[in-house]
């Protein structure tokens, strides 16, 4: 398989030429003092570095041996404790956490950046600091002054991880039906007591502690989600000084055996009467988890563009390399018995359709992490009002569209391998088996699409998407006559997600059940869309350069595969949303 090298070009161009990030840093007055365009390009560059050097030569030898379990605790593969150790030294599991508690303090759209890098490299590994600043963003958020005190310097620096315990064998998606009781102590502790499952990170030997956020219900807590409390668990209790004390009365039981990502630990949690502190209120668990879940529903994303760019490089890499058969239109390679693969037709849509998937999520991801910066940071109420309803139609949007183009991504990468592709010893077919865990965990695409359709497009009554309709109308009115060509597809695209959503709210009136016969297809007519405004914005920042050198030149042609070949998917998908629910309920459910 091919190294991996970051795509710092490509990073810089959405930040710096696309959406001049610069400028709304500076407009923002708590990222001004600490980030400017110089100083982004110099983290991602020594990001790349560490990443490309250390992390990513450990993805297939973690893949091949996984991580075990004993009594004694998990252990992960060779080589990650080391990895990890120089990672935290670099302060890279806290390059976007709080300064004030020893965070790098970046902008959510530089560790974006940070964050494709990563699970490019090595997606099991990303998963360890993925989630410890997932919990580190929660706290810090929602926990107490004594908390974050206590516990964020230590996990900024990566001498603790952190892990989120929300599932239950019984309770996925309906949290409100977990079982894990949190008793009050005397001290102003609480006993935890319950098991959760699919914990990422829950167990393992790259850090000295591990700090549970762990969702349970107090004795009086009323039914449903609206009695779910948040409670910090740690592994190994902290004395007063700040010293580890005593092992917690927490273990893991056991690890998962997976089909991919298996040099993340997957862990059975048992909690038997574990010490905890609550972290907010009684009863406001799920407000404090959904703090991160923006967050970390764009990072889950991001794995699956990540994992569509590794695979890439490694395609078109082979793809330039293998000789197999003649052009169509007669011999290229002369001197060689047979051309490279990458002059037929169907090799060069595969990879076409990988770079304008990758290249478009890329922007799109930014996009989202740039409204996530104005949300967090704005001090102007409306603009801030603005941010958050964009960040909450937007993240369905990012999770669930990136992953699976990420999947698809991968399997046309595996394909230009041919034979190849099936063998282990390429890496594609690992890439395939690791990404498909995207669209299963922090909640299933079907369910980001139902929140997408039933929440923010039904729920807002179409408020949240026409901030994202009339910025692009905005757009697309002011774009100069040089930019037709992308531009004219582009408003055809957004008239037609305008009518397909007006048809939403008008269905959703009779029929409840269209809001989930339309939501995962409707989530994808709009991704599409979201793509094309990302593409003319690309289009914009390139056109006119492509004399310059090849980069432009590059980014025009696969502007104007994605309108030709790509965008047109809409069509379809569109004709299905508009066949309705009818056809669903046909069979009773003894005829499947």
């Amino acid at each position: 398989m091919a190294d991996y090298k970051a795509p710092l070009r490509d990073m810089r161009f959405v930040l710096n030429e696309v959406f001049e990030v610069a400028k709304l840093w500076a407009e923002l007055p708590a990222l001004a003092e600490v980030v400017d365009a110089e100083t982004a390009s110099a983290v991602l560059e020594e990001a790349g570095k560490i990443i490309g050097g250390t992390i990513a030569p450990l993805n297939r030898s973690g893949d091949e041996e996984g991580c075990t379990w004993s009594a004694e605790g998990v252990k992960t593969p060779a080589g990650f404790p080391e990895a990890y150790r120089a990672y935290a030294e670099g302060g890279w599991v806290g390059v976007g956490g709080d300064p004030n508690y020893g965070g790098m303090g970046m902008p959510k759209a530089i560790s974006a950046q940070v964050e494709e890098m990563v699970n490019a490299a090595n997606l099991s590994f990303g998963l360890y600091p993925m989630l410890t600043a997932g919990a580190c963003l929660s706290l810090n958020a929602h926990a107490s002054e004594e908390l974050k005190q206590k516990y964020l310097p230590n996990m900024y620096a990566g001498v603790w991880t952190g892990s989120m315990c929300l599932t239950e064998p019984h309770a996925g998606t309906d949290l409100g039906i977990i079982r894990t009781k949190a008793e009050p102590q005397a001290d102003g502790s609480f006993k935890i007591t319950g098991t959760k499952i699919f914990i990422t990170g829950g167990e393992h030997d790259l850090a000295e502690n591990i700090i549970h956020l762990v969702l349970a219900k107090l004795p009086d807590a009323p039914a449903g989600s609206k009695g779910i409390s948040l409670f910090l668990v740690p592994k190994v209790l902290v004395n007063e000084d700040g010293s580890l004390g005593e092992r917690n009365a927490v273990s893991c039981g056991s690890i998962e055996h997976k089909m991919g990502i298996k040099a993340s630990a997957t862990c059975v949690m048992n909690f038997d009467g574990a010490t905890g502190w609550i972290v907010d209120a009684p009863n406001k668990g799920l407000a404090a988890m959904f703090t991160m879940m923006n967050y970390e529903r764009l990072g889950v994303g991001i794995q699956g563009l990540a994992s569509g760019e590794r695979s890439y490089q490694s395609a078109v890499e082979y793809a330039r390399e293998r000789i197999q058969s003649r052009a169509p239109t007669g011999p290229v390679a002369k001197d060689k018995a047979a051309d490279p693969i990458i002059v037929h037709p169907d090799v060069r849509r595969m990879l076409l359709t990988m770079k304008a998937l990758n290249e478009g999520g890329r922007a799109f991801s930014t996009y989202v992490a740039m409204q996530l910066d104005t949300a967090k940071f704005s001090e102007a109420p409306e603009v801030r009002k603005r941010a958050e309803e964009l960040v909450a139609l937007l993240t369905p949007v990012a999770k669930a569209f990136l992953t699976d183009l990420g999947l698809e991504a991968t399997v046309h990468g595996q394909q230009v391998f041919g034979g190849h592709g099936f063998i282990r010893e390429w890496g594609q077919e690992q890439l395939v088996r690791d990404v498909r865990i995207t669209q299963i965990y922090e909640g299933t695409n079907g369910i980001q699409a139902l929140d997408l359709a039933g929440r923010k497009i039904v729920g807002s009554g179409g408020a949240f998407y026409k901030h994202f309709s009339d910025e692009i109308k905005a757009f697309a009115g002011s774009a100069s006559a040089e930019l037709a060509e992308f531009v004219e597809p582009l408003k055809a695209a957004v008239a037609n997600l305008d009518d397909l959503t007006a048809w939403l709210l008008d269905s959703a009136k009779s029929n409840p059940n269209e809001i989930g016969a339309a939501s995962v297809e409707y989530l994808q007519v709009f991704g599409y869309t979201a793509y094309a405004y990302m593409w003319a914005l690309m289009a914009r920042a390139a056109l006119g350069k492509e004399g310059e050198d090849d980069f432009y030149a590059s980014k025009l042609g696969t502007a104007r595969f994605y309108f030709a070949r790509l965008l047109p998917r809409i069509h379809s998908l569109t004709a299905s949303v508009k066949a309705g629910s009818e056809s669903l309920y046909l069979l009773d459910a003894e005829q499947f």
